[in-house]
């Protein structure tokens, strides 16, 4: 396909200097795009699968001289009453050194903060095959433990699903619209190519040419062309899909799971020059047939 022999002087047209730019511009934005697909995709994963079957209890430090124990007896009856209940699988109480160190990712040191009188946090493990009702559940609580409240992580979870879903369908939609520009382009070039050499095709249709030989060789340089603009799309991709996922590794913390693009991305995206230089090729091939169907 690169070292066919070609009847048309295809390599010294236009398209050949801007074609290949313009689509290592679209390979470009497509990584980015397909890189930030993937992200979104593993970081809601991470989530629903830490956070979708359990439940935080944090009950309210009594102030006092007296507060500790008795903080720590509305503690003892929360878990208690916790592990009562169906579809509970544990409830376990988090001492004071492991609070302190989820507020670090967000305060940094938490030295200013340790000898203050912390809310205390039961971590809960429930059944996600057992459904459960959280409303009922928090109001027990409360009546039966002062100053105890139930969180569910759900509902704000279900929230940032549906953000982070509709952000991927926004990058597929960017991903489809550059497959059409590209297509668009090439379709332009292609004609423009076309445009040049009329009279060399128009001899060859004389001496019996056939409309697909003639396709074949805009289709060969469209491919060409395309799988060498992606290749310069891609060398400039990977850098800077690298350099973003070091800036993401360095605000990775309690909050944020690993951001890394799987093998499965970085596959994907490698492959981006050889999809674009098809589409090129396609896309060429048939503006090419029906440019010729018009011809007399």
């Amino acid at each position: 396909m690169f070292g066919r022999h070609s009847d048309l002087p295809l390599k010294g047209d236009a398209t050949s200097r801007f074609l290949p730019w313009l689509v290592a511009l679209m390979v470009y934005l497509s990584a980015v795009s397909l890189a930030g697909v993937f992200v979104l995709n593993g970081l809601v994963r991470s989530w629903d699968h830490d956070v979708s079957g359990t439940l935080t209890v944090q009950v309210q430090p009594v102030p006092g001289e007296a507060g500790e124990a008795l903080t720590d007896e509305r503690v003892r009856q929360a878990v208690e009453l916790m592990r009562r209940t169906p579809g509970v699988l544990a409830a376990r109480p988090l001492d004071k050194k492991q609070i302190l160190a989820l507020l670090e990712p967000w305060l940094g040191n938490t030295d200013v903060v340790k000898d203050l009188p912390l809310p205390r946090l039961i971590d809960v493990t429930v059944d996600p095959d057992i459904s459960m009702e959280l409303l009922e559940l928090a109001d027990r609580l409360a009546r039966s433990v002062p100053g105890a409240t139930l969180d569910d992580h759900r509902i704000w979870l279900s929230r940032l699903i549906n953000l982070s879903r509709t952000t991927e369908w926004v990058a597929i939609a960017i991903l489809v619209l550059i497959g059409c520009v590209t297509s668009a382009t090439v379709i332009y070039a292609t004609r423009t190519s076309m445009a040049v050499n009329r009279s060399v095709i128009e001899v060859l249709h004389l001496i019996g040419a056939h409309d697909d030989y003639i396709a074949r060789q805009f289709a060969d340089r469209s491919f060409a062309l395309g799988f060498s603009g992606g290749l310069i799309g891609l060398a400039l991709a990977v850098p800077s899909l690298t350099a973003i996922g070091w800036a993401a590794r360095r605000i990775e913390g309690g909050f944020l799971p690993s951001l890394s693009l799987p093998v499965t991305g970085w596959v994907m995206i490698a492959m981006l020059p050889v999809i674009a230089a098809a589409l090129a090729m396609l896309t060429a091939r048939l503006a090419v047939h029906a440019t010729l169907a018009r011809m007399p």
